[in-house]
């Protein structure tokens, strides 16, 4: 029969067992949470940050936190695109209905499965409608940017997160909104990354988000009831934080004037998802 003193010494041990496992625990608990989330293969993190929208409304707030994301490097290819058609016959230019694209939807390419010379399998898919592309990124398991998430993300400069005063991105992206949108697009590979190691948010494409359809501009013409006209002529930087960003002004513009089935020759996308912890 165990005396007392061995029943002493059996509890001291379990208790010290106890306090060393619990230790180590909740030390790995502290480390795991503290270690960096690695981002999926592809894809760069977004650090959380702040987006100031260009113009809001009464209703909105000043500004919007962003939680991190993981967001594409490279616009979405014409190949890629292509192995998602040839997996989804209902999105084949032929196929697909009017109600989720135009009648531009992939005309660049010489067939429903066929490239051709006008859409190397690099350069970034175009003509793709907003119902297109939400198609493929739930078909990769992926989803659109929100346009907070690509604003910040497009808000770093070359070699800073903030890129106001880069003056070479600066010039850059005033260069690409001067020149025509060419017949055959560069390789997604050719734009220079930002801060954040992505490619082409600038100087490439324009690119669709998930909620383009949120813009400022609600409404299809002058007359609409929903429409912010803050936004047209000598009006347009009222209310706006910073009236020398034309660019965004473009791209305001731009998601306003879209509905979701519209293609245009320099409209494309990438592809973004959450962050697992």
């Amino acid at each position: 029969m165990p005396t007392a003193p061995h029943i002493a010494q059996r509890a001291s041990r379990r208790l010290l067992t106890g306090l060393v496992f619990g230790a180590l625990f909740f030390t790995g608990a502290r480390l795991s949470a503290a270690m960096p989330v690695a981002a999926p293969p592809g894809t760069v993190i977004i650090p959380a940050g702040v987006y100031v929208p260009l113009q809001r409304t009464l209703k909105d707030p000043e500004q919007f936190d962003v939680a991190a994301f993981a967001l594409d490097k490279f616009a979405v290819t014409n190949a890629q695109f292509l192995a998602f058609v040839v997996a989804n016959p209902k999105w084949r230019r032929s196929q697909v209905a009017h109600l989720f694209a135009d009648s531009s939807y992939l005309t660049h390419w010489s067939g429903d499965t066929d490239l051709g010379p006008r859409a190397p399998v690099d350069a970034p898919v175009i003509l793709i409608s907003w119902f297109a592309a939400r198609a493929y990124a739930r078909w990769v398991g992926q989803r659109l940017p929100t346009t907070a998430e690509w604003e910040l993300a497009a808000s770093a400069g070359y070699t800073s997160p903030d890129g106001k005063n880069d003056e070479q991105l600066n010039r850059d992206i005033y260069a690409w909104l001067a020149r025509p949108t060419p017949d055959v697009l560069p390789q997604v590979t050719t734009a220079r990354a930002n801060y954040h190691g992505v490619r082409g948010l600038h100087g490439l494409i324009w690119e669709w988000v998930g909620d383009f359809n949120t813009a400022m501009v609600t409404g299809e013409s002058r007359a609409d009831s929903g429409l912010n006209r803050d936004l047209f002529c000598g009006s347009g930087s009222v209310g706006t934080k910073d009236t020398s960003d034309y660019a965004a002004f473009m791209r305001t513009a731009l998601r306003s004037s879209l509905q979701a089935n519209n293609t245009t020759s320099s409209l494309g996308f990438r592809c973004a998802q959450d962050l697992l912890h």
